[in-house]
């Protein structure tokens, strides 16, 4: 019996051997790692180059690969980057280019390195050459000068050194001169309006001329105002977003000769707002004005008030409440108390539509008379009055812009 215990317990030993032999087998060859697939490469549409003209551009590739990759110039560049510059597996790429002011095709070659080796067909972006110039911003219609004078600053891009002249200069001076900009001072106009002619040219390009009249207008004019000055929020008037209001302008921007009164129905908020290029009297429940400073007026005088304004809508076309009023302060009388603004902007589905709109078209401008009016006289406008919850619709903001007023 012992003899058959010690066989039996000996072959019980050898086939779990055995088992347990096999299973690390089967367990080693199922844990075997699959060989890797060899690095690949390549952009969607095979592209080996990009040209462009002398302006900025960019243009994305889609890469499909599976390593690591790398986008690498070949020489040092300022002019184009690739961005990103590097990825794993499928992704995507652009070449970002800038514009040129060279005068002659500038050409780089970037290579692709996939996995630490770098692919055989380099990738060619070729620019055009530009062409000297010189312009001056902004002045397709000339430059305008109201006839109070004071600082105007006169933009310029160009490629090449260049000089100004004007054909007279009593009645400007220079303040300022950059590679960028002008900077001249006006004196005060009482007479007829005038004009000057500035010209910019470049010793090293004798053709190329640049000419801009410089026009101020007559000792009549004694007020204008474009805003152009203030750059907050949107120009599209239903996007509120951004907008600045009174007590938040920079002291420069409050220098330019509005005032903004304190309006007590709303913890004494100046209730004006600032957006591109013109102004937004009110908000919701809450009236807002506008308010010159004292006018360059000598005795006494009548003066014509034109503006442009247009009433608040909504992105889903809810007008607001028209109402307008004007006054003269410190002397003189008005013609009219106040406006209803008939003329409303585009609400979302009129510009999804495509419907044109311009509501700072000339012919839609307001105006009204001020009798008696001295240096002691201010003009003011106000959307609606200061508090406005329970009156009409509680909201009567509106959109000014482009205030001129002249002697008659």
């Amino acid at each position: 019996m012992k003899r058959n215990n010690i066989f039996n317990g000996t072959k019980t030993a050898m086939m779990l051997f055995a088992a347990l032999f096999l299973f690390s087998q089967g367990f080693v060859s199922c844990t075997e790692e699959e060989p890797e697939a060899d690095p690949y490469f390549s952009i969607e549409g095979d592209p080996t180059g990009l040209t462009v003209d002398k302006n900025s551009a960019s243009q994305s590739y889609t890469v499909r690969s599976n390593s690591p990759w790398q986008v690498v110039a070949q020489e040092e560049c300022d002019w184009v980057r690739a961005f990103p510059d590097e990825g794993e597996d499928d992704g995507i790429f652009k070449f970002i280019i800038d514009e040129s002011n060279e005068f002659e095709v500038r050409i780089i070659n970037f290579a692709f390195v996939v996995a630490g080796e770098e692919q055989p067909v380099l990738f060619r972006i070729e620019q055009g050459a530009n062409v000297p110039y010189i312009t001056v911003l902004d002045a397709e219609e000339g430059i305008s000068i109201p006839s109070t004078g004071g600082v105007t600053a006169i933009k310029i891009k160009a490629n090449v050194p260049w000089s100004y002249s004007l054909d007279d200069d009593s009645w400007l001076t220079e303040q300022g001169l950059s590679d960028t900009e002008i900077t001249l001072l006006a004196a005060r106009n009482r007479g007829d309006a005038r004009t000057v002619k500035l010209t910019l040219t470049s010793g090293g390009f004798p053709d190329l001329i640049e000419e801009v009249l410089i026009t101020q207008s007559s000792g009549a004019v004694i007020l204008e105002e474009d805003f152009s000055w203030l750059n907050y929020g949107s120009a599209v008037p239903y996007e509120y977003q951004d907008e600045q209001r009174y007590d938040h302008w920079t002291t420069e921007e409050k220098a330019m000769g509005w005032d903004v009164t304190e309006n007590e129905f709303s913890s004494d908020q100046k209730c004006t707002y600032a957006r591109i290029g013109f102004v937004k009297l009110g908000k919701t429940s809450y009236g807002g004005d506008l308010i010159s400073s004292n006018l360059d007026i000598i005795g006494t005088v009548n003066l014509k008030v034109t503006f442009k304004a247009a009433v608040y809508i909504s992105s889903g076309g809810t007008i607001d409440d028209r109402i307008l009023k004007v006054y003269a302060l410190g002397a003189g009388e008005t013609s009219v108390s106040e406006f209803t603004i008939d003329n409303v902007p585009n609400s979302l589905a009129d510009d999804e539509a495509g419907i044109i709109n311009d509501i700072w078209d000339p012919a839609r401008a307001y105006s009204f008379t001020i009798t008696g009016a001295t240096s002691a006289t201010r003009i003011k406008f106000l959307g609606g009055d200061y508090g406005l919850a329970g009156v009409g619709k509680g909201k009567n903001r509106i959109f000014m812009d482009d205030i001129k007023v002249e002697i008659q």
